[in-house]
């Protein structure tokens, strides 16, 4: 394949600006020749969703020190949606080509992608008209994040490759494309595969852990682990035979999942647009 135009891209996450998955993919993408700025918050801001900052002030400065030299990194104070906004608006002189999100610490799949902030990051660049894609890792504990941002810079080259085949805004005709990728711990050559994959639906066995501070006042603490995946529910327009992220990746695939912000019920619009509805 041959070496793709270098790309003006933004790169942001949930995880915050020291965390080493946002730190290997903009310089894993900046050592690929492409044009990187990373603007994201300055700690942790993960589950945040797709929250904005609407009563305090955002405040945001230029951080050396942390990313190749190549990279222009920005920390701000907002949640990740507050990131993208800010850098579209007040740091970005040219429109991007694409919005990144992550490299997150932990998979993004099924339902998870509800309360992400990794997520709503890449979202936030859909919202823009701007083809964006999410970033994960499949593992909470380990720190191997080079194998998903060698993909992030093989995906993006195969995005451009088939351009005549995806709606990619400003690249090809129809709505900018969302993909939420997950990609499993393991290294590179054991990874099965890439799955195009459907949103599973996930559930948590969730407790709120009662605790006192130090001073005696009683806190709570909402804690939770997966326990399974949930039946998928029909849906007309996804063949069944398109596997879940959720079972793709437990078979060992990356997992890209096309994802929108119009949340229609297309199937229960029709089937309630035919009963005789009364004031």
């Amino acid at each position: 394949m041959t070496p793709a135009a270098p790309l003006n891209l933004l790169v942001s996450n949930d995880d915050g600006i020291s965390a080493l998955g946002i730190r290997t993919l903009a310089n894993t993408l900046a050592a690929a020749g492409h044009q990187v700025t990373v603007v994201c918050p300055d700690r942790e801001r993960s589950a945040t969703g797709h929250g904005l900052t609407l009563h305090r002030p955002i405040r945001s400065e230029i951080v050396e020190g942390i990313f190749d030299p190549k990279v222009t990194a920005w920390a701000c104070s907002g949640t990740p949606s507050d990131c993208v906004k800010f850098a579209l608006s007040a740091v970005l002189k040219n429109r991007p080509d694409f919005v990144l999100s992550g490299i997150n610490h932990g998979a993004n799949l099924g339902t998870d992608v509800l309360y992400s902030g990794t997520v709503s990051a890449a979202m936030e660049g859909l919202l823009e008209g701007i083809p964006s894609l999410a970033f994960s890792l499949a593992d909470y504990t380990s720190h191997n994040f080079q194998p998903a941002a060698n993909f992030a810079v093989k995906f993006l080259q195969q995005l451009l490759a088939k351009q005549h085949q995806l709606a990619i805004a400003g690249v090809g005709k129809g709505a900018p494309v969302f993909l939420n990728v997950n990609v499993p711990n393991l290294s590179q050559e054991d990874i099965a595969g890439v799955k195009i994959t459907r949103q599973g639906l996930r559930r948590y066995t969730e407790q709120f852990q009662k605790r006192q501070d130090p001073r005696g006042k009683t806190y709570y603490w909402l804690a939770g682990e997966v326990v399974e995946e949930l039946p998928q529910p029909d849906e007309p327009n996804i063949p069944l035979d398109f596997p879940t992220d959720v079972e793709a990746i437990a078979a060992g695939y990356i997992t890209v999942t096309p994802l929108q912000y119009v949340m229609n019920d297309l199937y229960r619009i029709q089937s309630l647009s035919r009963e005789d509805w009364q004031v």
